[in-house]
C-alpha cells in the first residue's frame, strides 16, 4: 500500500514538473508567432483536466472519459514542443520520461476509476494529482498556471489561464473545444507557415470575424453566399449558424450550430482567431503531368483504371492541396457524356441539396434532402424524362441521409432512415407519397460525438435479420485520440472489438450491426473504415459492400478511396494503417500489433475521389435496361477532390464484378460535371437502378436528378 502510495505521489508531482515546464512570459515573446509554445500547450491542458472534474463528478463517464483522452493528447503535444528542460537545482529532466509514468500510474488510476464508474476513486486519484501539482507550482517563482485542491465549490476548483495578453476567454476555450469536436475536419483554424491560411474542405476560419461572406481566397464557395453581402460578426454569425439554409438560401453549407450557448462559445473562439498575411494564400497548382490517370482531364466513359497498390507513392511525396471545388450554373452548351448507345437527360431540377437515393419496390424514387431535413419522392412511368409526381414525403428529420425498406418484398411495412445520430422508421406501405404516421425511434444513439463525417447508411442483410449501420469518423486521422499501450489495447479490443478506435472516436469509423428492431446491443461488425457513405447488399451473394472516403493530408495519391465487400470482424486500418500494411506516418510505432493484419479492399479507387453512395445494377428487363454485360456491376457516384492538386472525380464509375467479386478494374461511365481545374457544375453524390432499367445519379452542385438510358443501334 505504502509503495503504491509513493508511485501514485511520484506520478502526480511528474504532472506538476511538466506543467512547470511552461516557457517563462518573457522568453515566449521572443519565439515566432506562428510556432505553439509549451505555456499555450500547458494551458490546453489544465483546461481538459479541469472539464475532467466537472464531467465526473456530475457522473457523466462517456464525457469524463473523452477529457481524459484529450487531457494525455494534450500533455503529449507539450512535451513534444521541448522534450527536457533545466529546473531550477540545474537537473536536467527528461519529460518524457515522466510523460510516461503520469501516463502509466496517475492517470491510468483516474482512467480505470471512470471506467468502474466509481466516483469515490476518482475523486481520490483527482486529488491526489491535483497535489503533486499544487506542490510544484507553489515551489516555482512564476507559475504559470494556478491551481487549487479541489475542496471549493466547483467553479473555483481549478484556475488554468492563459497570459492575459492572448485575449483568450474561458467562453473561447471551451468554444475551441466544440470547434474541434464538430468543426475541425472540415475548417482549419490555425495559420500555416509564414502566417498563411491553411486548405481544407471547408473554407479557412482565421480571421472569419470582420471578414466579408464568401471572400477568402482559395475556397469556392456557393454563389449564394458570396452574393449575399454579409459580414460576420457576432450577430450574423449567430444567425447563419442557427440555421444556414434558412438564412442564406442557396448556401452548400448544411450543418448548423441550433443551441444558443454552443453557438454563442464558438462565436467567442472564432472571434480570437487571426487572419493570415495579406496575399499570403497561395494558388493550388494547376499542370497535370501527361501520366497523371486521376486527373480529370483524363476522364471519358470507357477508360479503365486499376490502382496499383505496390506502386503507391510514398506519404507527402507532393504538397497537400486546398483545391475545394468552384460551384457554378450549368452553362448552355455543357454537355455529359456516356458510352456509346446510352442517352443521359436531365430528369428533375430545383431540388434542395439532393444526396443519397433508393427505389422502393414499386419503382417510386426516395431522395434524401440532408440540409432540409426531409425525404423527397417521386414517381414516374417507364421511359419517362421526367416525373410525374413530386413531392415531399417526411420532413423534421435529423440530418437524413440512409434509406432502406423493411421488410425486402413487394409489400415493405416501414422505411428506415439514418439520421446523424439514430436510426428511425416511418411506417410505409408501397405507393404511400406521404408518411402514414410519426417516425418512430429504432436506434436512440449511435455515438457520443456527431462532429467530422455526418453520413449514416442503413441497410439489412439479406435474411432480413440484421440491421447494418454506417457511422463515420469525427476527423481525419484521430488527432484528439489518446494513446494506448499493449496492455489498454488488449483490454478495450476484448470489450469493442479489433481495431475498434476510442476517446472522441469511439463507435465511429466503424459499421454498425444490430436487429432490425433495435433489441440487439449495438456492436462493431467491421472496424477501421474511415467513412463508409454508401451501403449495398449483393442479393445474390449475401455479402454488405461498402463505399468509403479514406483520409486526407499525405498527397495527391494517397490514400486511395475504395469500395469493398465488409468482412464481419475485419479492421481495414484507419486511423494507424491505410490499404494492408502501409503505416500511416501521423501514427507511426503507435499499433505494431496490427502490422500485417489490416484488410486490403476490393477495390482501390483514385485518391481523393470522395466515393459516396453506390448500388448494385441489377435489372433485367425494362424499357431502359442496360446490356446483360452490366449485371451484378455496381454504380458509384464520385464527387469530387479538395485534397488534390489536380481536380479528380465529379463522375459515376462502373466497378465491374465477375460472380459478385470485384475484378479489381472499374470504369468512367458517366463524366462533364468539370469545366476546368477550378470549376465545376456538378457533383455526383446518389445513384440507384429505375424500375425501367435506367440508373438515375443525383448531383448537389445544382441540385439536379439525371437519368441515364440504353437503347440498342438498329
Amino acid at each position: 500500500m505504502a509503495a503504491s502510495m509513493k508511485r501514485a505521489g511520484f506520478a502526480a508531482a511528474a504532472l506538476g514538473a511538466i506543467m512547470l515546464a511552461a516557457v517563462p512570459l518573457d522568453s515566449r515573446a521572443q519565439a515566432q508567432p506562428s510556432a505553439p509554445d509549451q505555456a499555450h500547450a500547458m494551458a490546453d491542458v489544465g483546461y481538459h483536466f479541469g472539464n475532467l472534474w466537472f464531467a465526473a463528478r456530475s457522473q457523466n463517464w462517456p464525457l469524463a472519459e473523452y477529457y481524459l483522452d484529450t487531457t494525455q493528447a494534450h500533455l503529449r503535444w507539450a512535451v513534444a514542443i521541448q522534450p527536457s528542460r533545466t529546473v531550477k537545482s540545474g537537473v536536467q529532466v527528461d519529460l518524457n520520461g515522466i510523460l510516461e509514468a503520469v501516463t502509466n500510474t496517475m492517470l491510468k488510476a483516474v482512467g480505470q476509476a471512470i471506467e468502474s464508474k466509481d466516483t469515490a476513486a476518482f475523486e481520490n486519484a483527482y486529488r491526489q494529482t491535483m497535489a503533486g501539482c499544487y506542490a510544484c507550482h507553489s515551489a516555482c517563482e512564476k507559475p504559470f498556471l494556478r491551481v487549487q485542491i479541489p475542496e471549493a465549490p466547483a467553479g473555483t476548483i481549478i484556475s488554468f489561464a492563459l497570459p492575459a495578453e492572448s485575449g483568450a476567454t474561458d467562453e473561447a476555450s471551451r468554444g475551441k473545444v466544440f470547434f474541434q469536436q464538430n468543426c475541425a475536419l472540415c475548417h482549419a483554424a490555425g495559420l500555416g507557415p509564414r502566417n498563411t491560411a491553411i486548405g481544407g474542405q471547408g473554407p479557412s476560419l482565421a480571421g472569419v470575424v470582420g471578414r466579408r461572406a464568401g471572400a477568402s481566397p482559395n475556397f469556392s464557395y456557393s454563389k449564394a453566399l458570396a452574393a449575399s453581402g454579409l459580414v460576420w460578426n457576432a450577430t450574423t454569425l449567430d444567425q447563419f449558424l442557427a440555421n444556414p439554409i434558412k438564412d442564406v438560401p442557396g448556401t452548400t453549407m448544411i450543418v448548423s450550430v441550433p443551441d444558443e450557448a454552443n453557438r454563442h462559445l464558438l462565436i467567442d473562439y472564432l472571434t480570437t482567431l487571426p487572419a493570415p498575411a495579406a496575399g499570403s494564400q497561395a494558388a493550388p497548382e494547376t499542370s497535370a503531368p501527361a501520366t497523371d490517370p486521376g486527373d480529370w482531364r483524363h476522364a471519358s466513359p470507357g477508360t479503365a483504371h486499376r490502382v496499383d497498390l505496390a506502386a503507391l507513392p510514398a506519404p507527402f511525396s507532393t504538397s497537400s492541396a486546398g483545391n475545394g471545388p468552384h460551384v457554378v450554373p450549368r452553362s448552355a452548351d455543357a454537355q455529359l457524356s456516356v458510352p456509346p448507345n446510352f442517352t443521359v437527360r436531365q430528369f428533375a431540377s430545383g431540388l434542395a441539396g439532393p444526396r443519397l437515393m433508393r427505389t422502393a419496390p414499386n419503382g417510386d424514387i426516395f431522395i434524401a434532402e440532408t440540409g432540409e431535413r426531409r425525404i423527397r419522392v417521386m414517381r414516374t412511368v417507364d421511359g419517362a424524362d421526367a416525373p410525374s409526381e413530386n413531392q415531399i414525403f417526411a420532413e423534421e428529420l435529423d440530418r437524413p441521409f440512409g434509406i432502406a425498406f423493411y421488410p425486402a418484398g413487394d409489400d415493405p411495412q416501414w422505411m428506415y432512415v439514418a439520421n446523424i445520430n439514430s436510426v428511425v422508421r416511418l411506417p410505409y406501405h408501397s405507393g404511400d407519397l406521404k408518411a402514414r404516421g410519426a417516425a418512430e425511434v429504432v436506434v436512440p444513439r449511435m455515438t457520443r460525438t456527431t462532429g467530422g463525417h455526418s453520413t449514416r447508411d442503413v441497410a439489412f442483410s439479406k435474411d432480413g435479420k440484421r440491421m447494418f449501420i454506417s457511422d463515420g469518423s469525427g476527423s481525419n486521422i484521430a488527432e484528439e485520440m489518446a494513446k494506448k499501450n499493449a496492455e489498454e489495447i488488449r483490454e478495450w479490443e476484448a470489450a469493442q472489438g479489433f481495431g475498434a478506435a476510442w476517446g472522441p472516436e469511439s463507435n465511429r469509423a466503424n459499421i454498425l450491426v444490430t436487429d432490425p428492431e433495435g433489441r440487439e446491443p449495438l456492436r462493431r461488425f467491421a472496424t477501421g473504415i474511415r467513412n463508409g457513405v454508401g451501403m449495398a447488399v449483393n442479393q445474390e451473394t449475401g455479402d454488405l459492400w461498402v463505399s468509403t472516403n479514406e483520409r486526407d493530408g499525405l498527397g495527391d495519391d494517397l490514400v486511395p478511396d475504395y469500395i469493398t465487400r465488409v468482412k464481419e470482424g475485419a479492421c481495414y486500418g484507419w486511423p494507424w494503417y491505410y490499404m494492408g500494411n502501409h503505416e500511416d506516418p501521423r501514427h507511426a510505432g503507435e499499433r505494431p500489433d496490427l502490422a500485417g493484419k489490416a484488410t486490403v479492399p476490393d477495390v482501390p479507387v483514385q485518391s481523393h475521389s470522395a466515393s459516396l453512395e453506390m448500388t448494385f445494377y441489377t435489372a433485367s428487363s425494362g424499357v431502359s435496361a442496360f446490356p446483360a454485360e452490366y449485371r451484378g456491376d455496381i454504380f458509384a457516384c464520385f464527387h469530387g477532390s479538395w485534397n488534390r492538386n489536380n481536380r479528380t472525380g465529379y463522375k459515376v464509375v462502373r466497378v465491374r464484378c465477375h460472380d459478385g467479386v470485384a475484378t479489381g478494374e472499374y470504369d468512367d461511365f458517366l463524366t462533364g460535371f468539370v469545366v476546368d481545374n477550378k470549376d465545376v457544375w456538378g457533383r455526383p453524390v446518389g445513384v440507384t437502378v429505375a424500375h425501367d432499367g435506367a440508373l438515375l445519379v443525383t448531383e448537389d452542385g445544382n441540385s439536379t436528378l439525371w437519368r441515364i438510358s440504353y437503347a440498342a443501334a438498329k
